[in-house]
């Protein structure tokens, strides 16, 4: 409820209360990006183009509640952009995974799992277990019906199980 305030309040012009959004939801805009296989500097540059769109476009907005669905599709389409101009993804620096504790090897894990996927199995992944959306919410936010999401997620799951825990990975 008070997200529907504030951003009723943006929408009129109030900064602050545009600002108290984006700072509910930058953690989960980064962790999205990040799940996306992208780097930092570039998540940077991207949340502020997202910020900046969102700021330009909030009047848009119809449904207060939606306020984080909304930006999380401005980020992907953001990102998806982004991606398809750049093809990603250097080697890894062997000094870099000399100073990686478990934790950043398990994240690691992840995200190569994650990439090893293609875009429409890890999108609904990383909104499912990341971002925590429900499948109706995912639906809703990618023009899919429900049962699609959910077919999505399991082969996902699936390819993810016979690639990475028979493959002697212990992440699903």
């Amino acid at each position: 409820m008070e997200n529907d305030i504030l951003v009723k309040k943006a929408q009129k012009g109030d900064g602050e209360a545009f600002i108290q959004l984006i700072q509910q939801y930058e953690l989960i805009l980064y962790r999205t990006a990040k799940r996306l296989g992208l780097k930092d500097e570039d998540i940077a540059d991207l949340l502020q183009e997202t910020v900046m769109i969102a700021f330009e476009k909030i009047a848009t907005l119809k449904k207060g509640q939606y306020f984080n669905t909304w930006i999380c599709r401005i980020l992907l389409n953001n990102s998806y952009r982004f991606m398809k101009k750049n093809k990603p993804l250097a080697a890894m620096d062997e000094t870099v995974l000399n100073n990686l504790s478990h934790q950043d090897f398990l994240s690691l894990e992840l995200d190569d799992a994650l990439n090893s996927l293609d875009d429409n199995h890890r999108i609904v992944l990383t909104l499912y277990y990341v971002n925590g959306f429900t499948t109706k919410e995912i639906s809703e936010f990618l023009h899919e019906s429900e049962g699609t999401i959910k077919s999505r997620i399991s082969r996902a799951k699936k390819q993810l199980k016979n690639t990475y825990y028979l493959g002697g990975a212990n992440l699903i």
